[in-house]
């Protein structure tokens, strides 16, 4: 089997809004990583950037399920000895709202220089006044979830 070489003048790279108000935390995150890496397009590698660009509006009113508003914990640590800080989803909810959103993206995405160049193209916005309309960026709806 041959390796699938895109030229990157080739691809349509476009722009898409994810409404996140009212929406669980990690399907925002899986419909923007997929976005991100290009895996919805057929003429996807996954070595290349083929993926599109992301702006994901109403971060701070993204929700998650159960006793994760308080137990969901994130952390952080400076490198001194003793100096880990933790912070529940609520708390960091109200200090950085973009910040759950950003974290749940970012580990879906690869750990090396594709992953971090992916990221950039991720914009994440508190309200719902985002820079980016002269990019003509399309709505992108959340598939609903399947009972089973």
């Amino acid at each position: 089997m041959k390796t699938i070489f895109v030229k990157p003048n080739d691809t349509e790279r476009k722009w898409y809004v994810i409404d996140a108000a009212d929406q669980r935390l990690g399907r925002v995150a899986v419909e923007a990583a997929k976005l991100l890496r290009g895996k919805h397009k057929p003429e996807f590698a996954p070595h290349q950037e083929i993926g599109d660009y992301v702006v994901i509006i109403n971060a701070d009113k993204v929700t998650v399920t159960g006793r994760k508003a308080t137990q969901k914990m994130y952390y952080r640590h400076s490198g001194y000895l003793g100096s880990l800080r933790s912070e529940s989803f609520q708390k960091m909810l109200k200090r950085r709202p973009e910040y759950p959103l950003e974290h749940a993206v970012r580990g879906m995405l690869p750990k090396n220089r594709l992953g971090r160049k992916l990221f950039t193209n991720l914009k994440v916005y508190a309200g719902v006044e985002h820079p980016h309309t002269a990019q003509q960026p399309e709505v992108y709806t959340i598939p609903p979830v399947k009972e089973s």
